[in-house]
């Protein structure tokens, strides 16, 4: 096979691939749940090239991000549930229908805020039709939590599901409260290591995270936010590391852990200075 700038290229590629015998065996054995992980994770390398503002890099991203919905499509295909051109006819005719001020067989525009209340108002037509689809004991109960959407990064739902139940005064009034209910899910976290269970050992790890981004929720930081600031702390700071050890014709292989957590100290004490003075400047 050669490459195509048609979609229906990259659909026979990826039928091949996933036909026993002569197809790839890696890709044989996947699954829906097996393949949703990198789903999610070719999603944030597209935002990431976003933000890096790498135009070449986003092609090639979107590229992975387009596999993985033929990826799921093919599996679908195979199960006799759907292909790929009902995937497309979907949102194809939900863009259409939820945009009725530009399709429609009429003249005349439509305000700004009539597009955000039409939009709105389709949506919520849809919704009661997906709803209306389902079997009666899974609508019969309603819950608070079941309008926070189930497609997003854990910590960004783990931070709506906690708001969401605050509203009904399901929440702690004072985030030292939420330190408390911290250090017990790390004395928990204790007692499972002594158990040695690794499920127990994960379950109770997910605990803590959920403790901790109701910590940034009551003292206001966004965990999303507050983790990509510590990754980058700890890439310049393990950067340092690494630098002063080449400067010394050294590699990270050569050094102990007691000398790459002295430099480690040096990198961290580097950085007081700075932050000092943009404190002062404010």
């Amino acid at each position: 096979m050669t490459p195509s700038r048609d979609i229906s290229r990259l659909i026979e590629i990826m039928a091949a691939l996933r036909t026993p015998v002569t197809g790839c065996p890696w890709d044989l054995e996947q699954n829906f749940a097996t393949i949703a992980p990198y789903t999610i994770e070719e999603a944030y390398e597209v935002a990431d090239a976003i933000t890096r503002g790498d135009l070449d890099d986003l092609r090639e991203e979107l590229g992975d991000l387009l596999l993985q919905v033929v990826y799921h499509a093919r599996m679908a295909e195979e199960q006799n549930a759907f292909a790929f051109g009902d995937v497309v006819e979907a949102i194809t005719g939900k863009l259409i229908r939820r945009h009725p001020h530009v399709f429609a067989d009429r003249d005349g525009n439509i305000a700004p805020a009539g597009i955000k209340s039409a939009w709105e108002r389709i949506k919520a037509e849809e919704k009661a039709e997906r709803a209306a689809r389902r079997p009666p004991e899974e609508t019969a109960h309603r819950s608070l939590l079941a309008t926070v959407k189930a497609g997003q990064p854990a910590l960004t739902r783990a931070m709506e599901l906690q708001r969401k139940a605050s509203t009904v005064g399901f929440d702690w009034n004072d985030p030292r409260a939420v330190l408390h209910k911290i250090r017990e899910e790390a004395d928990e976290i204790e007692a499972a290591l002594d158990n040695g269970k690794p499920d127990e050992l994960a379950a109770e790890t997910g605990d803590l995270l959920f403790a901790l981004v109701n910590l940034a929720r009551h003292v206001g930081a966004d965990p999303e936010t507050a983790l990509r600031g510590t990754n980058a702390k700890f890439e310049r700071r393990f950067a340092y590391i690494e630098r002063v050890l080449a400067a010394k014709g050294r590699s990270l292989e050569d050094a102990s852990l007691a000398e790459m957590d002295a430099l480690w100290d040096e990198a961290k004490e580097a950085e007081q200075p700075a932050a000092s003075a943009q404190s002062d400047r404010r």
